[in-house]
């Protein structure tokens, strides 16, 4: 069943792909404000097959980080649809020159913005990934096949609904937007096989489902990877400045990839900092893991593990160590970081410009909160992940990163000699 079912999806997939590269930017843009009010006039159905999801999910025992991300509210479902109404607003890429010139034989040459063609989006937990998925696809000229996780099964069978809904009434083929509507852990082996119909596979999720991709996946995977982010607080930082910042990554939403899972300070610091920032963590509720050096500033703090330097916690919990400087921030960055978002607390130029050269990872801050680390954030309009590959894409997934480059080439009779 699992197979036949997934083969009927990729198919129409492909079917319509075309159909999709070939709307022209009004087309969109009015399939995109349709959606967006018929999200908002859905949102009673919205809500009460939210319910059912988050009703399994406390039944199971999901920390209440991952029951925020599952919950959707008259708020989140509102957001959703402005969400949809700023890619309206967002160029569109499909077709942009990015540049051109002219060969000596009069050949003009182009390079041309395309869509990438058919893309499977796997993700768990957050069911506003359906709605953003899907806008980002559309506009950007791509079919998408959705496939989320069990835990959000209810929220996205009705999302999936209310998109095609705006497709179909809107004169636009349906299937441009599909949700695989099983939780059947064999179907996503069987899309995972798909490569003839399915071009480009993007994740998001825990290292269980990444591990999975890269064992059976037969088309190409952009990984959102885990984000095992750091904030450094350098020996002269700026230390009423850093507590709002390393409260803000790690309490605002503890539960998302940019949230903040390793403090990073340095000894000259450490005495004056971390007492007062572990009172205002703990008195968050935030669960503190420390090295023997940030033990010995603040006893409260449990004894931390070597797992604890590679955890994504998503979670109230943070790993804290106590570093003598920069070298060794950069040190322990570069061995235990995820390549998603690193930042440094300081007043020291060079500082900042040697981490900003040296960090390797999706995003590089100066005295900014990690969370920054986002499409909307960072003007990208929405985005479908965090990238942790540097191929095809690095960091936020907006627009453009949906897109390849094709060569337009036109000429008047040139032959080759």
């Amino acid at each position: 069943m699992a197979f036949e079912e997934i083969l009927q999806i990729t198919r129409a997939a492909k079917a319509a792909a075309r159909e999709a590269a070939n709307l022209r930017t009004p087309q969109k843009d009015a399939v995109l404000k349709r959606a967006a009010e018929h999200l908002i006039a859905s949102q009673p159905r919205i809500l009460e097959e939210n319910q059912k999801d988050l009703g399994a999910a406390e039944a199971k025992g999901l920390s209440k980080a991952m029951l925020d991300r599952l919950t959707l509210n008259e708020k989140r479902v509102a957001e959703m649809a402005q969400g949809l109404r700023e890619i309206v607003d967002l160029p569109d890429p499909v077709g942009q020159v990015v540049k051109g010139w002219t060969r000596p034989n009069g050949l003009r040459v182009e390079k041309v913005r395309i869509p990438l063609g058919v893309i499977a989006i796997i993700y768990e937990s957050r069911p506003n990934v359906t709605v953003d998925a899907a806008g980002l696809c559309l506009k950007s000229g791509n079919v998408v096949v959705l496939r989320g996780g069990s835990e959000a099964i209810h929220s996205n069978r009705i999302l999936g609904e209310i998109l095609r809904e705006s497709l179909q009434s809107s004169g636009v083929n349906p299937d441009l937007v599909q949700v695989v509507p099983t939780t059947d852990r064999e179907a996503l082996k069987v899309l995972l096989e798909q490569d003839r119909e399915v071009d480009l596979v993007i994740p998001r999720g825990g290292e269980g489902l990444m591990k999975l991709l890269r064992e059976i996946s037969k088309i190409p995977v952009i990984k959102h990877d885990k984000g095992v982010c750091h904030i450094f607080v350098d020996y002269n930082a700026d230390l009423d400045r850093a507590e709002k910042i390393v409260l803000n990554a790690k309490v605002q939403r503890p539960g998302v990839c940019n949230a903040l899972e390793t403090l990073l300070v340095d000894r000259k610091a450490a005495h004056a900092f971390l007492p007062r920032m572990a009172a205002e963590l703990q008195r968050m509720g935030v669960e503190l893991r420390g090295d023997p050096a940030t033990r010995a500033i603040v006893p409260q703090a449990a004894a931390a593990t070597e797992a604890d330097w590679d955890a994504e916690y998503l979670d109230l919990i943070l790993a804290v160590k106590v570093v003598e400087g920069l070298d060794e921030a950069l040190a322990h960055i570069e061995r235990h970081g995820s390549l998603h978002t690193e930042s440094i607390l300081t007043n020291d130029e060079a500082h900042a410009e040697r981490f900003l050269r040296e960090v390797n990872a999706s995003a590089v801050l100066v005295n900014a909160s990690t969370r920054f680390n986002d499409g909307g954030q960072l003007g990208l309009g929405a985005e479908i992940g965090i990238s942790t590959t540097k191929l095809h894409a690095f960091g936020p997934m907006g627009l453009e990163e949906l897109t390849t480059q094709k060569y337009v080439v036109r000429g008047d009779g040139q032959v080759r000699e």
